[in-house]
């Protein structure tokens, strides 16, 4: 690669990474620096504490609707070719509650239409017969989605990296313009791409106001549920949310909430037993093979941003010409590859200039 453009991309998350991996793909020589790397556990490092899934909650939005779009079919390839990813179909039912029907949901958004976007993309999509309908339920969609065990994922993920000649090197950054300086080859950089998630906000040269926090709790037990199933609300308070998602190799996901600006990382035990309260009830499944075994709880913070995700090129001065990819909240699996698509035309686009 010693005739390839030179590329850094700061920061090791689902976004970093699946950036990295598309932008070598296209024979650019790259290498990711970050403070937090696959196999770490930090609040301040996303990626890990995920549920994940794909449950496109876009609405009246083409661009966010197509970086799901394009994420959508590859992960549909993934569970064929790529059984080692950690990616797993399984059947998605939403579940809406009269007094949600006209609400404005900034997490949810489209899921509360009766046909969301993306009805003609995902297979076997079914709007639910209301007699169907668990009681206190006026409104229901299923459809093949996919859920992904983040521990098998991130590292596969990373593998892929590797296995086409991106480095990583693991450091901790105060200003954007350092990057320049850490390609592997010892050159400088000729581009710099920015995953750096919640961190943009703290990042000398960015610090990016618009980032904040999506607070999420959740908890893992042993137990196996039939289907992933979300809700459109709880009586527990407008920042609760329902959902249940059984996650490759074992072990269910239950959630959760979504507390916009919270940055506390501490298990909030009372939110827990509403939680677990909530998807027995949802889904008594859970128990038919033995009582619920808890493995953990989890606390993560979703690195959301005010006004949507930035996927965008700046010419910022003292560096030179930087890809920014961060604030996808709680859609950054879901959108991965969709947005480090978008990365890559953006490359490509300064290269010309």
């Amino acid at each position: 690669m010693t005739n390839a453009k030179k590329i850094v991309v700061i920061g090791a998350g689902v976004a970093g990474l699946t950036s990295a991996l598309q932008l070598s793909k296209k024979g650019y020589d790259v290498t990711i620096v970050a403070k937090f790397m696959p196999g770490d556990y930090d609040i301040e490092y996303t990626s890990p504490w995920a549920g994940a899934n794909w449950m496109s909650f876009v609405k009246d939005n083409q661009r966010l609707a197509n970086y799901d779009r394009i994420t959508y079919g590859v992960f549909q390839r993934l569970v064929k070719e790529c059984p080692d990813a950690g990616i797993w179909p399984q059947r998605c039912i939403t579940y809406v509650r009269p007094e949600d029907l006209n609400k404005q949901s900034d997490l949810l958004g489209g899921l509360l239409d009766a046909r969301p976007w993306f009805a003609d993309l995902v297979a076997n999509f079914t709007m639910l017969d209301p007699s169907a309908l668990p009681k206190g339920y006026c409104q229901g969609i299923a459809y093949d989605s996919v859920c992904i065990n983040v521990q098998v994922y991130l590292p596969w993920l990373q593998s892929q990296c590797f296995a086409n000649g991106v480095k990583l090197k693991v450091i901790t950054l105060k200003h954007i313009k350092e990057a320049v300086d850490l390609h592997a080859s010892g050159n400088k950089a000729d581009l710099i791409v920015n995953c750096t998630g919640l961190l943009a906000s703290k990042l000398g040269g960015v610090m990016d106001s618009k980032i904040y926090p999506g607070r999420g709790q959740t908890v893992l037990v042993r137990n196996h549920a039939p289907a992933m199933y979300n809700v459109s609300g709880t009586a527990d308070g407008e920042d609760e949310l329902t959902y249940i998602m059984s996650r490759p190799g074992g072990g269910t996901i239950l959630g959760g909430c979504y507390q916009k600006g919270n940055w506390n990382g501490t298990v909030d035990p009372n939110l827990a037993e509403r939680i677990i309260r909530r998807s027995l009830k949802l889904c008594p499944e859970l128990e038919k093979d033995f009582p619920l075994d808890i493995v953990r709880h989890n606390v993560g913070l979703r690195p959301s941003r005010e006004g949507g995700p930035r996927v965008e090129l700046e010419d910022l001065v003292g560096v030179g010409k930087v890809v920014h990819n961060y604030g996808a909240g709680g859609a950054g699996y879901q959108s991965s590859y969709g947005m480090a698509d978008h990365v890559v035309e953006l490359v490509e686009l300064a290269f010309k200039e």
